[in-house]
């Protein structure tokens, strides 16, 4: 038991550190490492990731305000589309083939994962650039920041509010199905349609999956999938790896963190359409 305990703590250590870098939320590296690595069974993996998840996004989200990357404006703003999303999600769930939904889900981010090499450059200083038309909404929602880079603080604005909010919309109807955190389509929606700072998108993305998941996680924990023994270490290891991993955030190149984001998307990707096809989900 003791073995145990401490071979999940490592890993669930360097899950809240992946899951702090990219915005993916911890469950990319959890699930796999208890229905995988220790014959779990997937409900009880969910219900602990989505525990790993709240813990990620409070801890990493913390640290990110602290340090001035996170916009919590706009992640209040995004969450609507998401809680709505996955209120759906779970309706849905009752009656849709999940295994189906899978499939086309890891296509999606396979399709992200590399894409995300071939988007905007990040070095976009808005002083530098025209100014850009803006809508009403966001005009009200005061939908512009800064945040710090190497060479002092930096200025963004929020552009196709729209798409974004509709995407995220899908990736809380994705997480009410499927039981994950969706960081990866909250980044992607962020970053390639908003026209965020990947940054600012990852650090967002960390604070609201954590509003989302703890939804999810009600219902997991009203059906007893949520083991105490399980969710302890997984939690206290995700919660100090999603310190390290928002500190480490701020230092990194952007180039670096994009690389590793497409990595972890890629081997969710990859783990989703496996499980799909073979109707684990």
């Amino acid at each position: 038991m003791v073995t145990f305990l401490a071979i999940l703590f490592a890993g669930a250590l360097f899950a809240g550190f992946i899951g702090s870098l990219t915005g993916l939320g911890g469950g990319v590296v959890i699930v796999p490492l208890l229905t995988i690595g220790f014959g779990i069974d997937i409900r009880y993996a969910i219900g602990t990731s989505l525990i790993s998840v709240i813990a990620t996004s409070s801890g990493a989200a913390s640290a990110y305000v602290k340090e001035g990357i996170l916009n919590i404006r706009i992640g209040m703003f995004l969450e609507i589309a998401t809680t709505l999303g996955a209120i759906a999600g779970a309706a849905i769930a009752l009656f849709a083939p999940t295994h189906a939904i899978a499939v086309v889900f890891g296509f999606v981010l396979l399709y992200s994962a590399i894409s995300s090499f071939l988007k905007r450059k990040e070095d976009r200083d808005e002083e530098n650039l025209p100014e850009k038309k803006t809508t009403r909404i966001i005009e009200i929602l005061k939908a512009k920041g800064t945040y710090p880079t190497a060479n002092g603080l930096k200025k963004y604005t929020l552009e196709h509010l729209g798409g974004g909010f509709s995407v995220m919309g899908l990736a809380g109807m994705l997480s009410g199905l499927l039981g994950i955190g969706s960081g990866a389509l909250k980044v992607i929606a962020m970053d390639s349609i908003m026209k965020i700072p990947f940054k600012v998108s990852t650090s967002t993305s960390n604070f609201m999956i954590g509003v989302t998941a703890a939804a999810s996680a009600g219902v997991y924990l009203n059906r007893g999938y949520i083991d105490p023994v399980l969710s302890m270490p997984v939690m206290v290891g995700v919660l100090i790896g999603s310190l390290v991993g928002a500190k480490f955030l701020i230092k990194s190149q952007t180039k670096s963190i994009r690389l590793v984001f497409a990595i972890v998307i890629t081997l969710l990707a990859l783990e989703m359409i496996y499980n799909g096809l073979a109707k684990n989900i």
